[in-house]
């Protein structure tokens, strides 16, 4: 009996769309596909379609303005690149011809002030930017905020439950057992922090929330500088 043919094997040598070629070259640059992500403010993931699914179409324009300003304009900055590649993005059209919708999860923050956003390792990776639009809000609205953070119990400055780290916090620290922790930071019985404040660090952080988070730890003295957060939920109330 002849062997059964494989279904889904790849191509020995599988042309790579526009979109993926421009992000050789990008890579070739030294950007990384997280960097790139970034850039084009998407997942990570999308840019492995890329080369996977053949996707990609919608920002060849952005990705061949964005080489152009690496390699004629000098320009290496991840939010100048960023900025220039958000004008050359257009939503893609449905067979219709009406701009498709991107489904995005939604942050709410009701009449009264209180709103919750979470994020996981793998928006956490390309800046948690789902988050910014919530922290924007919160500082529009004049609004106070706390955040939750997960990291590895090495990564933490202070011991387990210490109260120099997180005082007033509802519940004691969250150990789980892959050896990594949950620490809250601010509540409403102790006023949280200022949302406008957060919102200028993100801004300073080129819209990184993740890195804006991170840095706020590191210079409170509670976590180390090589610490990575793998889930963060932010949460806002409207102060008395």
């Amino acid at each position: 009996m002849p062997p059964r043919r494989r279904r889904n094997r790849p191509a020995a040598h599988r042309q790579l769309n526009e979109a993926a070629r421009l992000s050789d070259q990008l890579q070739t640059a030294g950007y990384t596909k997280r960097d790139i992500a970034r850039i084009i403010d998407r997942d990570p993931s999308l840019v492995s379609q890329f080369y996977t699914q053949n996707k990609g179409a919608a920002f060849v324009p952005a990705l061949r303005q964005v080489l152009d300003a690496v390699h004629t304009g000098g320009i290496t900055d991840l939010p100048e690149l960023t900025a220039l590649a958000s004008r050359h993005i257009t939503r893609r059209t449905t067979a219709s011809g009406t701009r498709a919708r991107v489904r995005t999860k939604a942050l709410l923050i009701t009449p009264t002030g209180t709103g919750t956003g979470r994020v996981a390792a793998q928006a956490i990776a390309s800046g948690s930017a789902r988050l910014r639009p919530l922290i924007a809000e919160a500082a529009r609205r004049g609004l106070r905020l706390a955040f939750t953070v997960r990291l590895a119990k090495t990564g933490y400055l202070h011991p387990s439950g210490s109260r120099t780290d997180s005082p007033g916090i509802r519940r004691d620290v969250i150990q789980r057992a892959d050896h990594t922790e949950e620490r809250s930071y601010g509540s409403s019985a102790t006023g949280g922090h200022d949302a406008a404040d957060f919102a200028r660090r993100v801004d300073t952080a080129g819209g990184d929330v993740t890195a804006a988070v991170h840095q706020w730890l590191v210079e409170t003295g509670r976590i180390r500088p090589d610490a990575h957060i793998i889930h963060l939920e932010m949460r806002t109330w409207q102060p008395r």
